[in-house]
């Protein structure tokens, strides 16, 4: 079975970080775009940041340029995300997933493969 499972998330005040990571089983995701998106509570899912295959482009949501930070490394663990300077507002739900090669990054329905999420919680 092909899974996702998504790690790290927890309570931190504003101004602290945190570091997601997302484990893959089933297959391997080295040839696929990876992303994070998140959802607050009473808000739909929004795009936070993207990788190529090959590691080469990122992308990234306007709200956590300059803050956030993603990379991939293996297939067990397809990609991270490093995040920085956490505001209240980065409050959510956090989703890893993957896209087939040559995907619009920032498309949430391109991705084929979905984490069950961890939460982030930040306090002011």
């Amino acid at each position: 079975q092909v899974q996702l499972v998504e790690s790290g998330g927890g309570l931190v005040q504003a101004g602290g970080s945190l570091r997601l990571s997302c484990a893959a089983s089933g297959r391997t995701f080295s040839s696929y775009v990876m992303g994070w998106f998140r959802q607050a509570p009473g808000k739909e899912r929004e795009f936070v940041a993207a990788i190529s295959w090959s590691g080469g482009s990122t992308y990234y949501a306007d709200s956590v340029k300059g803050r956030f930070t993603i990379s991939r490394d293996n297939a067990k663990y397809p990609v991270f995300l490093q995040m920085t300077s956490l505001k209240p507002e980065d409050t959510a739900v956090y989703y890893c997933a993957a896209a087939p090669p040559g995907s619009i990054a920032t498309m949430g329905r391109k991705y084929d493969y979905w984490g069950q999420g961890t939460q982030v919680n930040v306090s002011s």
